[in-house]
């Protein structure tokens, strides 16, 4: 079982930048070489797609709503992956969960088998 830990959200003011990290316990080798996710949920909406990271091939994907303000990076000595936002809008405001597999990547989050519980983001105007 992959357990992830999420951290770094927060209360912030528009046009703020923010730096999410996703990490694991209970595995020795972290989530070296898992696909990582990045996903949000507003109150009321549904789960959106935000960035996906694939570890073995350093590939990302980021949705189009947030492309150039966000990024997905990783810490390989840490086994950390990290969702940098900046220049973050009201509109971004949710909770946000770092979601891994270990073959799937792509945007749709019932394929992600391993969730975090997400931390929140709010961005006031």
């Amino acid at each position: 079982q992959v357990q992830l830990v999420e951290s770094g959200g927060g209360l912030v003011q528009a046009g703020d930048s923010l730096r999410l990290s996703c990490t694991t316990s209970g595995r020795a080798s972290g989530i070296y070489g898992m696909v990582l996710g990045w996903f949000r949920q507003a109150p009321g909406k549904e789960r959106e797609f935000v960035a996906c990271f694939n570890w073995s091939g350093g590939i990302t994907d980021v949705a189009d709503s947030v492309k150039g303000r966000f990024s997905i990076s990783r810490d390989t000595a840490k086994n950390t992956v990290y969702l940098q936002m900046d220049s973050l809008k009201p509109e971004d405001t949710a909770v946000y969960y770092c979601a891994a597999d270990w073959t799937y990547y792509g945007r749709a989050a019932h394929e992600f088998d391993f969730w975090g519980q997400g931390t929140q983001v709010t961005v006031s105007s």
